[in-house]
């Protein structure tokens, strides 16, 4: 029989309905994160099945490594069921995504290897520089508003692991492209045209939301304060930068 919206359990009742601890919605509470619907005439916390639900999402947040502090901010802005389940979904649709890149890097080296032959190293850089990813995967959230991290996680599906070796060569090309052109006018039609290609790129990942563009640019400008993985990896020398931005304003 369909339960009663309405119902609502003792503390212990929804823990073992829910499977927590007790503990662990007393600490949810006190943080703000999951305070019981009502009290009792005696002050005894309450919940009911829409609490169960904030408790779902909770549970998934954690589960994917995101600290109490900025699940709470995540959730502060009530979006509705929907678009909660959505949210979760994309940032679970990322991490199965980057688990699947890990496991396929890591099958790629298994037939790789031959007993006669030395093996392809570069393949294990790549198993390593795949699980850092995964470990450092929340450091840019920092620069991103809670809604404009919703946006993020929203885009992600979007971007296949071919897609991304796509972009990344784009990137890459486009570095190599400027540096060589660092002698070059930055307001002339060289400049201008290597502009256009940076801005699209740019679209590319932002699809043109000024929530995420801002994040993005509070990123770069931190770029000093990096984790030493994304520093190696992705950083941009200061002298493309300047040249670059200079190209832009015109």
């Amino acid at each position: 029989m369909k339960q009663d919206i309405d119902t609502l359990y003792q503390v212990h009742e929804f823990a073992e309905l829910a499977g927590v601890t007790v503990r662990a919605l007393h600490h949810y509470d006190r943080l703000g994160l999951l305070n019981p619907s009502r009290r009792s005439a005696a002050g005894y916390r309450l919940y009911g099945n829409r609490d169960l639900v904030r408790l779902e999402q909770i549970v998934v947040l954690k589960f994917l490594g995101l600290p109490l502090k900025q699940i709470r901010e995540l959730l502060k802005n009530d979006s509705g069921l929907t678009q909660s389940l959505r949210r979760q979904r994309h940032v679970l649709s990322d991490k199965r995504r980057h688990l699947d890149s890990a496991i396929h890097a890591i099958e790629t080296a298994e037939r790789s290897l031959n007993p006669e032959q030395e093996p392809d190293w570069n393949l294990f850089k790549r198993i390593i520089k795949e699980i850092e990813m995964q470990k450092d995967n929340d450091w840019t959230k920092q620069y991103y508003s809670p809604e404009a991290q919703a946006k993020v996680e929203e885009r992600k599906h979007l971007w296949s692991p071919e897609l991304q070796e796509k972009v990344s060569k784009q990137w890459a090309e486009l570095f190599a492209d400027i540096e060589a052109s660092l002698n070059e006018d930055p307001a002339g039609p060289k400049g201008q045209a290597l502009a256009a290609r940076w801005k699209e790129l740019v679209g590319g990942f932002t699809g043109g939301d000024p929530e995420i563009q801002k994040g993005l640019n509070k990123m770069w400008s931190d770029q000093s304060n990096w984790p030493e993985q994304p520093k190696r990896d992705y950083g941009i020398k200061p002298e493309i930068q300047a040249w670059i931005m200079k190209a832009m304003k015109k």
